[in-house]
């Protein structure tokens, strides 16, 4: 028995062909991966649950609906409040993007450019996102966000001005040490206020579960794990600044830092023992 043109399993092996693709997409909305299996999943159940007889372009098609689940989901975080713009202010001049810029910024998608876009609106992330990093046209970035293609041009605008003023990170491990010591010693203090003092306002910290914002939330969850403080130790993780959490000798939990002004921007957790003990540990002396 052969495959009809849109049975489940022809259908299913098109979307598998976009996985990666879609996982991309994702990602550089949400800054974790396992919600990003999970917008990419969802995306699957709209798809097997609708007539795409008539799509032409089922990519096209599956990563509207993937920016549709998870601007659905960075608005559910309720972090920040959208501001609305005005859709008949002039658009800036530098609006239009530059084809070499644009493919700078596309290449740059790591630690540094998911702490901007966590300083974003979830409207101006998924312009960015779609429209610079995927080539997505306004006009149907337009319709995700529920905007005229003149708005989401200028969401994008906005949010473009904000990832070139980003703040490069200080890559010296000296001064990243002094940071993440002082981080460190307050974390086994439980002290609050030394924590928000070595952190910056906007700081983003992450892990598989999700992502964590702000100087005193940060502290407060870093505050409330004194315990596993008390047992860390300071180490170069994959050559950058970092702590390990022991248990037993083995790495139980891994966080590393990004730096910039002697302030923390970035909090990467590993918090699964078993990817723990896979990454390029190297314990510091204390």
């Amino acid at each position: 028995m052969t495959d009809a043109p849109h049975s489940s399993e022809f259908l299913a092996e098109r979307f598998e062909s976009h996985r990666s693709h879609l996982h991309a997409v994702a990602y550089r909305m949400l800054g974790s991966r396992a919600e990003a299996e999970d917008a990419v999943q969802e995306a699957w159940f709209r798809l097997s649950r609708s007539d795409t007889g008539q799509v032409d372009n089922l990519g096209g098609w599956l990563t509207t609906v993937v920016g549709r689940v998870c601007l659905d989901m960075l608005r559910s975080r309720k972090s920040r409040a959208e501001q609305p713009l005005d859709s008949g202010a002039p658009v800036p001049a530098d609006a239009a993007p530059d084809p070499e810029r644009d493919a700078l910024l596309a290449d740059s998608v790591g630690a540094a450019l998911l702490v901007v876009l966590e300083t974003l609106t979830p409207a101006e992330r998924l312009a960015f996102v779609l429209h610079d990093l995927f080539a997505v046209p306004f006009e149907e970035v337009a319709t995700i966000v529920g905007r005229t293609p003149t708005a989401a041009r200028q969401l994008a605008s906005r949010a473009r001005r904000r990832v070139q003023g980003a703040e490069a990170p200080d890559t010296d491990l000296v001064r990243q040490r002094r940071v993440v010591d002082a981080f460190l010693a307050a974390a086994r203090d439980g002290d609050f206020d030394a924590l928000v003092e070595v952190l910056d306002p906007d700081v983003v910290a992450r892990h598989e579960g999700g992502v964590l914002t702000g100087a005193a939330a940060v502290a407060a969850g870093a505050a409330s794990y004194a315990h596993l403080a008390r047992v860390a130790r300071p180490a170069l993780i994959g050559g950058a600044t970092g702590i390990v959490v022991l248990v037993d000798g083995r790495p139980e939990r891994t966080l590393t830092f990004t730096v910039a002004h002697d302030r923390i921007t970035v909090i990467d957790i590993t918090d699964d023992p078993a990817r723990a003990a896979e990454l390029d540990i190297t314990l510091l002396d204390v």
